[in-house]
């Protein structure tokens, strides 16, 4: 069932949003230092499905990403400041400096991490989902994807999986239509729909315009007290787009893989800019809200940087500490 969205909380999807685009931009502004050392995948164009995530999930649900994933972190309430330090490589980052970028995780927030493997996250998302039928709990995994993941065999065997043992797993397919640079025409047959593919598998599964932060947020709430209900899985394919290039902070529309009508295109359906007009049209008062946000965002971001730059490397005594999962000695 899906519920009508109060007023706060079309204002902190809002904010959740611009927190996303702002902290991606700086990252990008700044990436040039040479003090973030590490590839880094923006997801600038795409803030709307992690906000929708930002007001509908809980700390003890699990979500798992991919390489692209500072915004499915900061959705899910991931700590700014550690997930900053660690693109520094600092001993306070999220990582304790050693993954970078495609590497973040936050327990306390329910955030098990990323992996900067195609795919490789989601048979781990699906293994939280197991877990959490079994201790009998009503928590639930949402597995973050693109759309290049459906083409691995992990996601296959995981989402089969999912679907017969009815594990509470939301499946969150990105589809901004490029793995790397390749386009889906030349990845998948011309006819295929990617939600539709998937709903033959078993899953309950639905497309939405992944501009559209209300209908992301609808879909996944709906999907979300379904799960806890024990009628999942559930896989949504979200349309979406990804403004810079495939790792790193510039843009690419010149070398040639996307034409620059195709991006002016999906630029005009701005997540953040259609909200900002909707909700400017809806309450009289959202221009003074988003004034004090700006500051707040900015000031919030300043301090995740400040925090990164003062923080320690690692020590090389740490190098080897937390490899293996300690586990009760049988011996």
């Amino acid at each position: 069932m899906v519920h009508p969205l109060k007023k706060e909380q079309k204002f902190s999807l809002w904010a959740t949003m611009l927190l996303i685009r702002k902290t991606e931009e700086e990252i990008a502004a700044r990436y040039g230092e040479q003090k973030m050392r590490c590839p880094t995948h923006l997801s600038i164009g795409q803030e709307a499905v992690p906000a929708a995530i930002s007001i509908i999930s809980s700390k003890n649900d699990y979500a798992v990403s991919t390489h692209r994933g500072h915004a499915h972190y900061l959705g899910k309430g991931g700590n700014i400041k550690a997930m900053i330090a660690e693109l520094f490589g600092k001993q306070t980052g999220c990582s304790k400096g050693r993954g970078g970028s495609m590497h973040l995780i936050d327990i306390e927030a329910g955030f098990m991490g990323t992996s900067a493997i195609v795919g490789n996250s989601i048979p781990v998302g699906v293994g939280y989902g197991l877990a959490a039928k079994l201790e009998k709990k009503k928590q639930v995994s949402y597995v973050f994807l693109g759309d290049g993941a459906t083409e691995e065999g992990a996601f296959y065997e995981a989402a089969n999986f999912a679907a017969l043992a009815q594990l509470p797993v939301i499946f969150l397919c990105e589809n901004n239509l490029y793995s790397v640079y390749s386009p889906l025409h030349v990845r998948q047959p011309k006819d295929r729909k990617i939600w539709k593919m998937v709903g033959a598998m078993g899953l309950k599964s639905l497309h939405i315009d992944g501009n559209d932060v209300e209908a992301c947020h609808h879909a996944i709430q709906d999907a979300t007290e379904r799960c806890r209900q024990g009628n999942g899985p559930f896989f949504i394919e979200f349309s979406t787009y990804r403004w810079r290039e495939h790792c790193g902070p510039n843009y690419d529309n010149d070398i040639g893989y996307r034409s620059e009508k195709e991006f002016l295109d999906w630029q005009a359906k701005d997540p953040l800019a259609l909200y900002r007009e909707q909700l400017n049209y809806e309450f009289t008062d959202f221009s003074d809200f988003e004034s004090r946000t700006n500051k707040e965002v900015k000031n919030t971001i300043d301090e995740a940087f400040k925090f990164a730059e003062e923080s320690p490397f690692p020590t090389p005594a740490t190098a080897y500490l937390d490899e293996y999962a300690e586990g009760e000695k049988s011996w």
